[in-house]
């Protein structure tokens, strides 16, 4: 199997819709195909296994993506905004790979076929790193392709439909709407460097339909339409967010805001190809109107497995926890990969995921955090999303980011670095007592630190190693 075919699919279905770009002027599918066909036949005459790229998302991203495929050779995105000397150590851990650019596209030759059983994996990504160093998480064609086929429909997306992509190309969701924009038939429209204001000015001249956003970039959104007292595009048919963790405050604000588009809660990860569980339109709206609590609950749900993945929890004891009980989530499925360069797992395994969680009994999945982010103070587990959605429903904090950091005599403490709204004068100790007041003194944060904004990794994600020093450092300082 072979992700080319998905371009070669839809050249020939639909080679004159538009793929990439505006409609005046975009790339249709046809034209795409020839794209990758002309970097394939340049690719192939290399004695390099993987053709890496550095560079926003413009045309040569899915160029090189289906490019690299035809050829039989691996896709390896890298983060352009890292410095030249951390990308050269990227490169150099994908030795033999070229690094291509624009001028690839003016290659003339094409490569007619593509290879149909390559011997290369289809993609590498660099994790993003929030609390230890990337890793190159390798991902097959198989695997790929079992998330198109089993979650979207050839051609099922209407000619005006277009998705507007802001996430940036390392990224896996990144990969995967090129994926199944592809397979569907949608325009893809990109957003190189995220602005809420031109993120909407971007929606409505464009018509966009679709979007995926990380959980950062919606809470920015909504912060400006509220700002600005402006509306929501009206072609907005659905949001797909992911990536992180959203608070239930900042995503309520979002439904109002968007009272005709449907949203949908995206949880995956590199290693698995992307999505894995998804909370969808109806349970967010269900959710949002009901005055149930155990409703209103579930907004904070990741919803429940696509078809083709089973999700399991295993509680402490090491066995599967029954519902409602916290545990280490595990994934399995044909998409699945949790390989990485040199490093190589029996597909028939469970994927542990790295986070914490439960599922209710009807198989709703709750993502409470990362499992090496629980904050053991004084022998009791303690969960930051708590303590984080205790912050957040003080209307003057805008985000927030709990950690916990080294003491003497509880093993760990609770630290918090809190963004506050524009024009703020709320203190640290009103801040700790509000918290005390939701969640008990015992879970109130004994360190706050006042920022202008969190430090995020390139996709939306919180640098928990950052936030760490950052309050490690302040407590030193209180202490001397």
């Amino acid at each position: 199997m072979n992700i080319a075919m998905l371009i070669d699919m839809a050249a020939e279905g639909f080679g004159d819709r538009i793929a990439f770009g505006s409609v005046d002027d975009g790339v249709t599918y046809s034209q795409l195909r020839i794209n990758a066909q002309r970097i394939a036949s340049r690719l192939v005459a290399s004695p390099a296994r993987t053709l890496a790229v550095s560079c926003e998302t413009s045309l040569l991203i899915p160029s090189a993506l289906f490019g690299a495929a035809w050829a039989g050779k691996t896709y390896a995105p890298l983060n352009y905004r890292l410095p030249q000397n951390t990308q050269s150590e990227l490169l150099r851990r994908l030795d033999p790979a070229d690094l291509a650019d624009s001028e690839w596209l003016k290659t003339s030759k094409e490569l007619e076929n593509f290879i149909d059983e390559p011997e290369n994996p289809a993609v590498v990504l660099f994790t993003s790193g929030t609390t230890a160093e990337p890793k190159a998480a390798v991902l097959d064609h198989s695997q790929l392709l079992a998330y198109q086929f089993n979650t979207v429909e050839f051609g099922g997306a209407e000619e005006s439909e277009a998705v507007l992509l802001a996430v940036p190309p390392f990224h896996i969701a990144g990969v995967t709407a090129l994926l199944t924009s592809t397979y569907t038939g949608r325009r893809v429209v990109a957003l190189p460097q995220f602005d809420p204001e031109a993120w909407l000015a971007t929606a409505r001249n464009e018509n966009i339909t679709h979007a995926f956003l990380v959980p950062t970039m919606l809470a920015r959104i909504v912060s400006t339409l509220e700002e600005s007292g402006g509306t929501a595009p009206s072609s907005l048919q659905r949001i797909t967010y992911g990536g992180a963790r959203l608070p239930i405050s900042v995503l309520q604000r979002a439904l109002d805001y968007f009272p005709t588009t449907g949203f949908a809660n995206a949880y995956g990860l590199t290693e698995t190809s992307s999505t894995v569980t998804l909370l969808g339109p109806d349970d967010h709206r269900t959710a949002h109107a009901s005055d149930d609590p155990t409703d209103k609950t579930r907004l904070g749900s990741a919803g429940r497995p696509v078809p083709g993945i089973e999700i399991r929890v295993i509680a402490s004891s090491g066995e599967v926890a029954e519902n409602h009980t916290t545990g280490k989530i595990e994934v399995r499925g044909d998409q699945v990969s949790g390989d990485y360069l040199g490093s190589y797992r029996d597909r028939s395994d469970w994927l542990a995921t790295g986070d914490c969680g439960y599922l209710d009994d009807e198989g709703f999945l709750f993502v409470e955090g990362r499992d090496d982010d629980t904050i053991i103070k004084g022998g009791e587990n303690i969960s930051p999303a708590e303590i984080e959605d205790a912050l957040l429903t003080h209307p003057e904090v805008d985000s927030v980011a709990v950690v916990g950091i080294y003491d003497e005599e509880w093993g760990e403490k609770i630290g918090a670095v809190v963004v506050t709204r524009t024009g703020s004068q709320i203190t640290t100790d009103e801040l700790q007592t509000w918290t005390k007041e939701k969640v008990g003194s015992f879970k109130t944060p004994s360190v706050i630190l006042m920022r202008f904004e969190l430090p995020l990794t390139p996709t939306g994600k919180v640098m928990h190693r950052q936030v760490r020093f950052d309050l490690e450092a302040l407590g030193q300082q209180s202490e001397t």
